[in-house]
């Protein structure tokens, strides 16, 4: 009786980290994140003024680099910008952004 050897790439995935708990990775990271989170900080009236400007400048789809908060955490994103002045927001990507949220912005040149 002859046995069929296995493939090389399922020999390999027997020797894997055996995770007995799953997802206690997925819910470590998570818990890590919520407790780094920070409070909001005041922004000077000079950078104020500085976004206002470049928001007013902005033109559809200059791509851009913004700095802004959410949830307890800053975070950096670029990409094409799309501006709705009525309600007050960006977007960016697929990510919408409340002007009062942003820490810092550059348009892309």
């Amino acid at each position: 009786m002859s046995r069929e050897k296995m493939p090389l790439s399922d020999r390999a995935r027997q020797f894997l980290p055996f995770d007995a708990l799953k997802g206690l990775q997925d819910a470590l990271r998570l818990k890590e994140f919520e407790h780094e989170r920070i409070e909001k900080g005041d922004l000077a009236p000079d950078r104020i003024n500085k976004i206002s400007d470049t928001l007013f400048n902005l033109k559809k789809n200059d791509n851009v680099n913004i700095r802004y908060y959410n949830d307890g955490h800053y975070f950096d994103i670029s990409g094409k910008a799309k501006l709705n002045v009525i309600d007050k927001f960006i977007f960016v990507n697929e990510t919408k952004i409340s002007f009062d949220d942003i820490e810092d912005i550059d348009i892309i040149l």
